[in-house]
């Protein structure tokens, strides 16, 4: 597990190639929460900063993929809280999940059904269904965006207190640059750019993602280079 604090009481933990975040105020707040598995090193973790797991109040979820919502049951086991993911994501028995058509494919089979529950949360799994434009209460104001093309359902969160924006996988780093997110798991680029635009409007110092390295050295113009190229 590697560990960085972004900002003051903001830790970001890479477990397995995929990052949560870890907010430690008078209460804590996890945006995703990694791997099936991943929730041992996350209460470890917490246990290092002196806390304890029964002081988690939210859980929020950029996208509702495996690799981000796999500790959400497992943490369950052990804590109690709130959980909160945007409502276009979520799947149940009678809708698709939010995946390529190849996957979606393999989950509608009816031997795999059991491992689907693996893959996606389903509505009864959230307390806190999302639109976008909420205002939580963590970092003094957490925006949510509703930034789709990734999934339907992708948010990013915003802190205009640190300039700091979380995007999940609805943006990726590759070295120096910003791209849209890998089209082979994404369900609608054209849209992923729109939302690129979206985050170009915010005030951004620093960029989190669901995998890799955060941006913290000229984001917004990074932003805006990545819509030029897209665009051009």
């Amino acid at each position: 597990m590697l560990t960085v604090e972004i900002v003051d009481g903001v830790h970001q933990l890479t477990v397995g190639g995929t990052n949560f975040t870890v907010i430690a105020e008078e209460q804590l707040t996890l945006v995703d929460t990694g791997m099936p598995g991943s929730s041992a090193r996350a209460v470890d973790f917490i246990r290092r900063l002196g806390r304890s797991v029964e002081e988690i109040s939210w859980v929020i979820i950029t996208h509702n993929h495996f690799d981000h919502i796999g500790g959400v049951p497992e943490l369950r086991r052990v804590a109690r809280f709130t959980v909160a993911a945007h409502r276009a994501g979520l799947a149940d028995a009678g809708t698709e999940p939010p995946y390529p058509e190849g996957m979606r494919r393999l989950l509608r089979i009816p031997l795999l059904y059991p491992v689907r529950r693996r893959f996606v949360l389903e509505p009864g799994d959230v307390d806190f269904h999302l639109e976008g434009g909420e205002v939580l209460g963590p970092l003094g104001g957490l925006h949510v965006v509703h930034t789709p093309g990734h999934t339907p359902g992708s948010i990013s969160l915003y802190s205009p207190r640190h300039r700091l924006l979380m995007v999940g996988d609805a943006l990726q780093r590759r070295r120096r640059y910003l791209r849209l997110p890998v089209k082979m798991v994404s369900t609608d680029l054209p849209r992923a750019l729109v939302s690129v635009k979206q985050m170009a409007e915010l005030d951004v110092d620093i960029i989190l993602f669901g995998h890799g390295r955060p941006l913290a050295e000229d984001a917004h113009a990074k932003l805006a280079a990545l819509i030029e190229r897209t665009q051009g």
